[in-house]
């Protein structure tokens, strides 16, 4: 029969050598467990193929088959991608997603053939009826206490006519008729024919502000020869260049505005 001591260091080794044994196969399995997770991430991703200037149909196809899907964003306009193509994609070209990840692009339009229409004047639904029939989308509708019939457009962004819009969206200035509530209120001056100058004095003295102008570049006319005075070899003084002056404004003449109410006015030579 063993001695007491020995049996006792014996039964400890076999405990120590039971707890490694149990560490060690947790650790294995821990480790198999985190790899067999990595490959089953990593093995799903897939690399964003570059969709840029590709039709919406053939974009949704290559996605489709890298296990992707396709989402249209919004759309804007562009002088250098046609219309129909994608003109932006996120996530960029070569980033890695995971499997059913979702492209966000951008659809490109083409160049801006549409003339932004004037609707101010008009209620919220024959206003958008115009934009719709244009090929264009109401946007963000604003409210502003104002001596009008209520839903009346008293502003528009963009203006009226604008070049160089970058999305086919007009957001409405609505009137938002308040009886019983006091209106700090002004008729808009007429500016047609004024000088930017004498059209910024004008419209500081009602209490509102420009807050935009547009020029519009008259044509070019044919300079006729210059005239001497009879007598004398110098030629006489040709007359200044025209001043541009206000051709358009709004809001119009004669509206009731809100007192500190932006203004946008149009010059031409």
């Amino acid at each position: 029969m063993l001695p007491s001591h020995l049996y006792s260091e014996i039964r400890m080794k076999r405990i120590f050598h039971l707890v490694f044994g149990a560490l060690a196969m947790l650790v294995v399995a821990l480790c198999s467990a985190f790899i067999s997770m990595r490959l089953a991430i990593h093995g799903r991703e897939v690399s964003v193929p570059n969709l840029s200037r590709l039709s919406l149909s053939e974009a949704e196809r290559i996605a489709a088959a890298r296990g992707l899907r396709l989402t249209l964003e919004d759309r804007f306009y562009s002088a250098d991608v046609p219309s129909g193509q994608v003109l932006a994609q996120s996530p960029s070209p070569g980033v890695k997603v995971r499997h059913e990840w979702a492209i966000r692009v951008t659809e490109s339009m083409g160049p801006q053939q549409v003339s932004i229409p004037d609707v101010v004047g008009q209620s919220e639904r024959p206003a958008s009826i115009a934009l719709r029939r244009l090929g264009l989308e109401s946007g963000t509708l604003a409210h502003l206490p104002y001596e009008a019939p209520e839903g009346l457009v008293i502003a528009q962004t963009p203006l009226p006519r604008s070049e160089g819009v970058e999305r086919p969206i007009v957001s409405f200035l609505l009137a938002d008729a308040k009886p019983g509530q006091p209106i700090d209120a002004v008729v808009m001056p007429a500016l047609n024919g004024l000088t930017l100058a004498a059209a910024s004095a004008r419209i500081a003295s009602a209490g509102l502000h420009v807050v935009s102008g547009e020029y519009i570049m008259a044509p070019a006319k044919t300079q006729l020869p210059t005239e001497t005075s009879p007598g004398s070899s110098e030629p006489a003084a040709t007359p200044p260049p025209s001043i541009a002056t206000v051709v358009a404004q709004t809001p119009a003449a004669g509206f009731r505005v809100l007192r500190g109410a932006p203004v946008h006015i149009t010059l031409a030579n």
